[in-house]
């Protein structure tokens, strides 16, 4: 009896010690793989926890970063946090960058925040109060010192207010043209307008024929405008459908000039039955120095039906031989690890 117990103890002692060895294998392997940029780790999707859409994904230096909206009821979007990450894998959360007790004018539905940076500062357009005729509200300018704030407000009122060509002031894209130019596309109500910013983004000033504003909406076009360029060719980017329905896609134009005309390509991110709905209201990624690019979305998770329940997702946004965008393959596994050099 006792060398059948002793058997046993042996096999167990035996069982332990190879699951020991298998884990910190595994725990190495994951550890070479990040390092290593092996593509044997992936980021997954949603890239992080929590209820997030509209997310502006920007590089700054050699990191990442993605700023959402806080997807809540709007009287609970009072704040915004962001997100960094070396590799795309790896992502750090920062809490309230910005909230309203910094945004006196803001009550409410701070929305999709548009960044960029500008000599020795950080800049975060956003949108508050679900602005409509009348009421105190639009679009806002905050400065900070570093990428995750905390960010102050630049002007202590809207930068735009007013409803223009039927556009609600929300959804800014800051975009820097190749001449060093800085153009705000922004709006939602199914119009989108451009502007010009001044140098130090305290103001709007006239294009070159003396207008403020410019209408540039495409066909299809709802909201979430994004602009970039390559190879000499201006993307203009939007999203069609209800922000809050299954049908929210993403299409895009090709152009020669910042101005347009935008002429509708097709929809290149779209609701997958085995994936997810109500895929939008995106940014991009491009990697300095090389041809590649990452889409960073929002999208709704089969099983949710909340209008609020929005998750951050990244995947590849690849081209075809002419130039066009080819459709974006929503995935859960989402993409390897990138460092930028």
């Amino acid at each position: 009896m006792r060398n059948r117990n002793s058997g046993w103890v042996l096999m167990i002692f035996v069982i332990l010690i190879a699951c020991e060895s298998k884990s910190s294998e595994e725990k190495a392997s994951k550890e070479d793989a990040i390092a290593g940029n092996q593509e044997a780790i992936f980021s997954g999707n949603p890239i992080f926890e929590g209820w997030y859409a509209d997310p502006e994904g920007i590089i700054y230096e050699d990191t990442y970063w993605v700023y959402p909206t806080y997807s809540d009821d709007y009287e609970k979007q009072v704040f915004m946090d962001c997100f960094s990450s070396r590799d795309l894998v790896n992502w750090t959360k920062h809490e309230r960058i910005i909230d309203t007790s910094e945004v006196k004018w803001a009550e409410k539905a701070m929305w999709a925040p548009g960044v960029i940076k500008k000599e020795e500062h950080y800049y975060l357009f956003f949108a508050a109060n679900d602005v409509h005729e009348g009421e105190i509200g639009g679009i806002g300018v905050a400065i900070a010192d570093q990428p995750q704030g905390p960010f102050k407000d630049l002007l202590g009122k809207p930068l735009i207010n007013e409803i223009v060509n039927g556009a609600q002031p929300i959804d800014q894209f800051i975009f820097r043209d190749q001449d060093d130019s800085y153009y705000m596309y922004y709006g939602g109500w199914g119009h989108c307008n451009m502007v010009k910013l001044n140098d130090d983004f305290t103001a709007i000033v006239p294009f070159e024929d003396g207008e403020l504003y410019k209408e540039v909406t495409p066909e299809g076009y709802v909201e979430g405008p994004f602009m970039f360029v390559r190879d000499g060719k201006y993307y203009f980017m939007w999203s069609e459908g209800g922000w809050g329905g299954p049908e929210y896609s993403v299409a895009y134009a090709i152009a020669d000039s910042p101005f347009g005309p935008f002429v509708r390509e097709d929809l290149i991110l779209q609701q997958d039955a085995d994936v997810a709905t109500g895929a939008g209201h995106h940014s991009v990624l491009a990697i300095p120095g090389a041809d590649e690019y990452y889409i960073v979305y929002h999208r709704r998770p089969l099983e949710e039906t909340h209008h609020n329940h929005r998750a951050t997702c990244i995947d590849k946004m690849e081209f075809d031989a002419a130039g066009k965008i080819k459709p974006v393959r929503m995935t859960f596994e989402g993409v390897a690890p990138r460092t930028i050099e």
